[in-house]
């Protein structure tokens, strides 16, 4: 199983910034991020593919968030800027190991945003 090592969470005043990083150990066919908020399924955020230059996001962080790759470092970046309060959740690093299908995750880290 691939390694993934979070950081970045915070507290934060809504419209601030924070830049979420997940370091991998070993080969990812994809990474990206997810989050979960109290009483919430968890969501999907961003991913993006091996090679860096693909990416999507889910609707409700398009034109605020970007997910970046850096492939020296095996590193994916969360870039969060204009949050909101509704961006408060557990933000959880994932990557496939093996496939396009994500089957490692991070431990998970916490956002907050306040008002």
């Amino acid at each position: 199983q691939v390694q993934l090592v979070e950081s970045g969470g915070g507290l934060v005043q809504a419209g601030g910034s924070l830049r979420l990083s997940c370091v991998a150990s070993g080969r990812t066919y994809v990474m990206g991020w997810f989050r979960q908020a109290p009483g919430k399924e968890r969501e999907f955020v961003a991913r993006v593919s091996e090679s860096g230059r693909t990416t999507w996001w889910t609707d409700s962080v398009k034109g605020r968030f970007t997910i970046s790759k850096d492939n020296a470092k095996n590193t994916v970046y969360l870039q969060m800027n204009s949050l909101k309060p509704e961006d408060t959740a557990v933000y959880y690093c994932a990557a496939g190991s093996s496939s396009t299908e994500f089957d490692c995750w991070g431990q998970g880290t916490q956002v907050t945003v306040s008002s």
